[in-house]
């Protein structure tokens, strides 16, 4: 819910860190591979009990994640671009509530598996949905300008990142809020596949046109 008045916020200085960076040779490519290392590494911290340590690489991955879009933006966007963030944002993702799993896996365990469910479920939604967007032309910048369609939803990006950075501040409360989060996730899911169902159903694509 809060994608839109967030990249409203931040896409504007975004933007003008993303050219300096591009015209000194950064790619959009490498930005995304070292937000999802600092992702990575706020994972290890948090395996190891670091918590607030652990806050750090986890914010500066989420800057990175929306700084190689401005890079794209000021060089070229390309479809495996896209295609490589969304796989990066992905694991960062699922790597943050496995690393508390691993963490305590008697008192994390039960929660980290239903928040982890929850994830997989709403991202096939997300993704399943933007397939069928791509199909029919359908276009939106409510999340700002991305290679694929980003419906919205009562959790999106946002909300996730507050998640994590609450686990890491309050982490013996990690099940209480896994149990809270991952609801809200599969109310997500179910309301997009209920969004789909009123634009997609019955619909079929345009045929190809004939090749010469």
């Amino acid at each position: 819910m809060l994608d839109r008045a967030a990249r409203q916020i931040i896409d504007p200085p975004l933007n003008r860190i993303g050219k300096n960076l591009a015209a000194n040779g950064f790619t959009a490519d490498g930005v995304t591979a070292i937000g999802l290392g600092l992702g990575l590494l706020s994972a290890v911290l948090i395996w190891g009990g670091w918590f607030l340590l652990a806050l750090v690489p986890l914010l500066l991955s989420r800057f990175a994640d929306g700084l190689d879009g401005a890079v794209a933006r000021a060089t070229q966007k390309t479809d495996f671009g896209g295609y490589f963030d969304i796989a990066a944002d992905f694991l960062f993702y699922g790597a943050i509530p496995c690393a508390f799993v691993f963490f305590d896996p008697t008192a994390n365990g039960v929660a980290g598996a239903f928040l982890l469910t929850a994830f997989y479920f709403n991202g096939t939604s997300f993704l399943g949905f933007a397939i069928l967007a791509e199909k029919h032309g359908m276009e939106t910048i409510a999340q700002g300008h991305k290679s694929l369609y980003y419906s919205n939803g009562i959790v999106e990006g946002t909300e996730t990142i507050l998640f994590f950075v609450l686990l890491c501040l309050f982490p013996d409360a990690f099940s209480a809020l896994s149990w809270i989060f991952g609801t809200l996730c599969f109310m997500t899911a179910a309301l997009r596949i209920y969004a789909a169902k009123q634009i997609f159903l019955g619909k079929t694509a345009a045929p190809h046109p004939a090749q010469p």
